[in-house]
């Protein structure tokens, strides 16, 4: 008999150990899916500002584009009419 209880000790004591392994690989798993998620929240604002600096590029690409066909043009007007007065 005491063989027996002492079987029985240990599966109790095996299925406490399973129990708490069991909890805290569940709990790791959350802890995981959470900071995934902190991640991809993290990630997905990076990218939007990434994107608004990319666009505010773009943008002042443009802009400087604009800026020096106008000084061209007026480059080319300005040795024109320079030009026709000679």
């Amino acid at each position: 008999m005491p063989k027996q209880n002492n079987q029985a000790g240990m599966n109790q004591a095996n299925q406490a150990q399973n129990t708490a392994t069991e909890f805290a690989s569940e709990t790791n798993v959350s802890e995981v899916r959470r900071q995934n998620q902190q991640s991809a929240a993290k990630s997905s604002s990076q990218t939007t500002a990434s994107q608004a600096t990319e666009f505010a590029s773009e943008t002042n690409a443009a802009e400087v584009r604009r800026q020096n066909q106008q000084s061209a043009a007026q480059s080319t007007a300005r040795q024109s009419g320079g030009q026709a007065t000679e």
